[in-house]
């Protein structure tokens, strides 16, 4: 009798035992969608940020008109991409990028820094690019953290993520024009 006992306190402490851990990681996978969710949030407002002051610069005539036309339109279709989907939005935004390195040659970004409020609207320009960068980068890590997470075989069995859709990271060009460091 004292063995069935026994026994039945080392199942029920097992099953505690993963119950909890299944309880910590639903909560860990929570927290993790949760943070992809507000990471792709700050990404989209550094992206149209990053396209508004491309469209400020293009209109300041601080650039020649083709450099100004091709850095509006680039920045327009980036702006205007959101509603077509992830990879058409990727597309239009590595397209603002090759826009603002064509558009910004080192000759040309030493006449837009010393014309007046130039240097002003190239820092901005700067810290656009940079906290593009940095925000693709937070969403990317989230991803890979979920992903790992949810390639755990007791996530999968126990179908702890539920119906969420997989995450997905967030591939572009984001590289912004060397020219644009602020000496």
């Amino acid at each position: 009798m004292n063995g069935w006992v026994v026994l039945g306190v080392a199942l029920l402490v097992v099953i505690v035992l993963v119950g909890l851990y299944l309880s910590m990681t639903a909560g860990r996978l929570d927290h993790l969608h949760r943070r992809i969710d507000t990471s792709h949030l700050a990404l989209e407002g550094q992206l149209l940020r990053r396209s508004a002051v491309c469209s400020e610069l293009a209109a300041s005539s601080l650039l020649d008109p083709a450099s100004s036309m091709l850095l509006a339109d680039a920045a327009h279709l980036a702006r205007n991409s959101v509603d077509e989907g992830p990879d058409a939005q990727a597309m239009a935004e590595s397209d603002l990028t090759a826009a603002l390195m064509a558009a910004l040659e080192p000759e040309d970004v030493e006449e837009v820094r010393h014309a007046l409020l130039g240097a002003e609207m190239l820092a901005e320009l700067d810290a656009a690019c940079r906290r593009v960068q940095l925000s693709r980068r937070f969403h990317n890590d989230a991803v890979r953290a979920c992903r790992q997470l949810r390639r755990q075989r007791m996530v999968r069995l126990f179908r702890l993520a539920g119906h969420t859709p997989w995450p997905e990271t967030v591939e572009m060009d984001d590289r912004k024009p060397d020219e644009l460091v602020t000496r």
